[in-house]
Order: C-alpha cells, then sequence, then structure tokens
C-alpha cells in the first residue's frame, strides 16, 4: 500500500566521507595505456582478409572515412568511457593528430576517466569493493575538477569540453598528453560533452552544480548539432562503446541538424561494441542511414577492434 503521508527531503551532500585520489587503488593506469604503431609493417593484413561478411565490412567503412576524409567531409567520433579505460587514449590522439577523427563526443562519464587520468595517470576503481562501505566514487580532486570545469564553462559561456582542455592545459597537468580534451583542445578541433544527471560519481559530491552541468552540455548538444549538419552532407560517424546516451544524443542532434538545414542527406555510420545493443543499431546503425547512405555494426573488444580500426584508417590515408 502506499504511504500518502511519507515524503522524503533531498540528501545532504555536505557530509559525504571523502578521500583524496592518492589513496585509491586503480585499475587503470597510464604505463599500461597502449600506444600507436610507429610503421604500417605488414600493412596487406586487410588484404589478406576473406572478402566476406563483417570483413569486407570494415574494409568498406575504413574506404568510406578515407572518401570523407579525401573530399574534405568530417569523421566524428562518440566514445564511451570504457575506451578511455582500457588504454585507448594514445591511439585515439595519434588519429586526431593526423587529421583522421575531425571531432570527439562523449558521455560525462568520458570526461571524468579522462581527467583522472590527465592528472594523477591512473584511473578506474574497484565499484563492488567501494559499493561495499559507501565510498565509491568518493574521491575529493576527481569531484573538485569536474566543478572546476563546469565553472569555467559557465564563465566563458562555452561547452564543457572546450571547458575541459582549457582546464588541463592551463594547470599543465602531468599526464596531459594521455588526455583526448587536452589534445583536442590544443589541435582546436571539437570535443564535446553529453551528461545525464545522476549518472556519474560526481553527481554523489555537494561541488556538484546541475544546473551549470546542463548549461554547459547543452552548449555542447548545439555544437554537435552544427557537427552533423556536415556529416549529413557526406560525413561519417562512428559509436565506439556508448550504449545509451550517446546515440540517443545523437540522434537528436542529426534531427536538428535536418530541420535547420533540409536538403539531400547521405552519411555513413557504424558502432563498434563488445555486445549488440539496441540503441546503437537502431541511432547510429539504422535509422540516420535509411535511404541515406550505409550504416555498420561491429562486434568485439574496444582494446582489439580500435587499434585495428586505426591500423585500417592510416593505411588507407597513406595509400
Amino acid at each position: 500500500m502506499r504511504n500518502k503521508d511519507k515524503t522524503y527531503e533531498p540528501a545532504d551532500l555536505t557530509g559525504v566521507k571523502r578521500y583524496p585520489h592518492a589513496e585509491r587503488a586503480s585499475k587503470a593506469v597510464v604505463d599500461s595505456f597502449g600506444c600507436p604503431l610507429e610503421h604500417l609493417n605488414g600493412a596487406d593484413f586487410f588484404d589478406c582478409l576473406p572478402q566476406y561478411l563483417k570483413a569486407n565490412d570494415l574494409r568498406n567503412f575504413i574506404k568510406a572515412v578515407g572518401i570523407a576524409r579525401r573530399a574534405g567531409k568530417p569523421f566524428h567520433v562518440m566514445m564511451g568511457a570504457h575506451v578511455i579505460k582500457v588504454g585507448l587514449s594514445p591511439i585515439v590522439i595519434d588519429l586526431l593528430r593526423r587529421g583522421i577523427i575531425t571531432s570527439l563526443s562523449f558521455n560525462s562519464a568520458g570526461l571524468i576517466h579522462d581527467l583522472e587520468v590527465a592528472f594523477f595517470g591512473a584511473t578506474s576503481e574497484d565499484v563492488l569493493a567501494g559499493l561495499a562501505d559507501g565510498s565509491f566514487g568518493m574521491v575529493r580532486d576527481t569531484a573538485q575538477l569536474f566543478a572546476r570545469v563546469c565553472d569555467i564553462a559557465e564563465e566563458l559561456r562555452i561547452g564543457l569540453g572546450a571547458a575541459a582542455g582549457m582546464l588541463i592545459r592551463e594547470r599543465e597537468a602531468p599526464y596531459m598528453g594521455y588526455s583526448l580534451f587536452a589534445s583536442a583542445s590544443e589541435l582546436d578541433i571539437p570535443a564535446t560533452i553529453h551528461a545525464g544527471i545522476g549518472t556519474d560519481i560526481v553527481a554523489q559530491h555537494p561541488e556538484f552544480d546541475g544546473a551549470k552541468v546542463g548549461a554547459g552540455s547543452h552548449r555542447d548538444f548545439r555544437i554537435l548539432c552544427s557537427i552533423c549538419a556536415e556529416i549529413d552532407r557526406g560525413g561519417v560517424i562512428a559509436n565506439l562503446g556508448s550504449a545509451v546516451i550517446l546515440p540517443e544524443v545523437f540522434l537528436k542532434a542529426l534531427t536538428v541538424a535536418r530541420n535547420l538545414n533540409p536538403g539531400e542527406s547521405q552519411l555513413t555510420s557504424a558502432n563498434f561494441d563488445m555486445i549488440a545493443h539496441y540503441r546503437p543499431m537502431m541511432n547510429v546503425v539504422s535509422r540516420p542511414t535509411h535511404d541515406a547512405g550505409k550504416g555498420y555494426n561491429f562486434v568485439g573488444h574496444h582494446e582489439l577492434m580500435v587499434p585495428l580500426l586505426a591500423w585500417g584508417l592510416r593505411r588507407e590515408m597513406e595509400k
């Protein structure tokens, strides 16, 4: 039965017990991150793949990126935080520096892990152990850095992604060479953040300001709408490991782009993840490309598939 007299007051977050990042055991450290290949030895690997099914799809997707980039069209990459946690940032940064990837989008977990990598050289924690005693996500430093990003975004009326790159570079974070946001900022490449309120550990902290997070994230959404207008005219988009937030955000941004820029749509899309999810399949692979292009889906572990994709993209662009 419902208790109509029961009311709930918001929890007072000023009383949560926190601790510094230095005291946390992290599961991902920069010494174990991947790195881009110096030379494409054995570049005929892709030619040796059978010309069937997913091998053909991967070759065709890589070719589509090459065609788009040579024509000056964008290759936009959306990325879940797991890609950062398994040490793939250096490989993605290499593609940014080579002009292959032209812009990035993340959920807010991507910002959290990138900040920890940039400032501490380590990220990711044992959720099960921390949940048992209420210490999960209670690192003070991370929440304070995230809050400062939001402050900068609010002060300068910019998106969270631009503010993150600015903060990391201004403070000369010790490991900023591993930071996707710092690299994007240095290269003047758009990097957008699309936040969910309550989805990430920073919402557990008293510094968290939902209004600033929402305002900065919405500015990034509007930037993504402008990026999608170019994607929709012969560009390419890939989703690396975001199962819900980024596929949903992309569909809305693409809708805005098509609403404001009517005309013939043409784009190529691909989803890379460890299992097949409904939203990426619908909102990245199928719906956006209906009567407007081609969508691909690839299933495999990120720590294998992303380096393989990067290898193929470099080979394609160096032909």
